[in-house]
């Protein structure tokens, strides 16, 4: 059995959806795990309706251009199939129905219970579609296998509840050969809908492989497999057709967007190699992520992290920062579930890196402004280079302002404006 994971992009329109199932014919005959993400841009736009109707705005229009894209493709997709239209208008009903219920103060909860909505209509589309090829397919709710904490934005897993599904999943295997779920979404114990943090269906995927013992894992981007940079920061980038977990794992912390943070612990525990292939040309080869460091430095990677703030942190009777300080600060950043991409202290000030959040930022200022003095600037840009020269550095850092840098043997980092 293999888990299969398509992105936004794999599935922003109909032909898209048509080359997945197009795809998975490929693999007639085997057992998969289709985790599924928001199609193209629907996160941003259900962003947009939650933020709207948390601060009690007007967000009809947001809504009503989520709706007109998803209904667009299904008209595309199905034609004279009304069952499959039926189905995903009960969907975004459900959705209409939620917003319109009181919102409470809790942003974090009602943002996932909001925009968790993104991919559970998209893969109500391709499940629908599957069907219609002929596929045998199975629409399931992640909800009910990834159970979690009540941490929102950032749910952590509760692995041995979770283990208590494996049963339920493989049992779905005896009359499909397809099974489609939502990535990026689970449900607390107390039946709240969570989410996995940003980008997480590629954990789901990998979450999914751990509970099943998977053969592999196979993530399905529009890039020819895991580059040494973002293609679009730079033109002349490298295939790494084989890396490792522990370099894997050090390029997703370092903001690599080809894979979620999260993803590669789980199938390192399990020995499981994870694939990163083209949808756009699903024949070609790819790069693998698996267990030997053989091949790990022989090209160095390039991160770029925009939007960047960073934070210093200065107490108001300017005594050193000691342990204590410490303490308060990152227990005040993990209530706010706010990740630091880079720190650095010194004598007395303590300085962070973190993406940019008005909302938590806000909070986070709030709960620190009366012991410490606050400074913070904005717009800034975190380069990582992985297995670097000064040539690199030299080059990247070009016309551009240095902040803060730091150096290791493998990695040097600078926030740069």
């Amino acid at each position: 059995m293999k888990v299969f994971k398509f992105g936004g992009a794999s599935v922003k329109d109909a032909a898209a959806v048509k080359n997945v199932a197009d795809i998975l014919e490929r693999y007639s005959g085997e057992k998969l795990i289709v985790v599924v993400s928001a199609m193209g841009k629907t996160t941003n736009l259900l962003e947009e309706v939650h933020r709207l109707r948390f601060h009690q705005l007007d967000y009809s229009d947001a809504l009503q251009r989520m709706k007109d894209y998803h209904i667009t493709i299904a008209a595309e997709l199905f034609g004279e199939h009304a069952e499959a239209m039926e189905l995903l208008i009960k969907r975004l009903d459900e959705l209409e129905d939620y917003l319109k219920e009181p919102c409470s103060n809790e942003f974090d909860r009602e943002y996932d219970q909001v925009v968790s909505y993104g991919e559970i209509v998209s893969t109500t589309l391709v499940e629908a579609y599957l069907r219609v090829r002929n596929i045998a397919s199975r629409w399931l709710d992640a909800r009910e296998i990834i159970i979690t904490d009540d941490c929102y934005r950032n749910a952590r897993i509760l692995w041995d509840t979770c283990k208590q599904k494996v049963n339920d999943i493989l049992s779905e295997f005896e009359k499909n050969d397809v099974l489609v779920l939502q990535g990026f979404i689970g449900k607390s114990l107390r039946g709240y809908t969570t989410t996995l943090g940003r980008e997480g269906s590629d954990f789901t995927a990998s979450i999914m492989a751990f509970l099943l013992d998977a053969e592999s894992v196979t993530i399905w981007k529009d890039v020819p497999g895991m580059l040494n940079a973002d293609p679009k920061w730079f033109k002349d980038t490298v295939k790494l057709d084989k890396i490792s977990f522990k370099e894997a794992i050090e390029l997703a912390y370092y903001g690599a967007s080809v894979i979620h943070p999260k993803t590669i612990k789980p199938l390192q525990n399990k020995g499981i190699p994870l694939y990163i292939k083209s949808f756009i040309h699903p024949l070609e080869e790819g790069s693998v992520i698996q267990e030997s460091e053989e091949f790990d430095g022989a090209v160095p990677s390039y991160i770029f992290k925009g939007n960047q703030v960073l934070v210093s942190v200065i107490p108001k009777d300017f005594s050193f920062v000691a342990e204590d300080n410490l303490k308060e600060i990152f227990e005040t950043l993990s209530s706010l579930g706010v990740r630091i991409n880079l720190m650095e202290n010194s004598a007395i000030s303590f300085s962070f890196c973190i993406d940019k959040d008005e909302y938590k930022q806000e909070q986070l200022f709030e709960k620190l402004k009366n012991n410490y003095t606050i400074k913070y600037n904005e717009n800034l840009t975190l380069i990582t280079i992985r297995h670097y020269d000064d040539k690199t550095i030299q080059k990247l850092a070009e016309g551009r302002q240095i902040l803060l840098e730091q150096r290791s043997r493998a990695t040097v980092r600078m926030i740069v404006r």
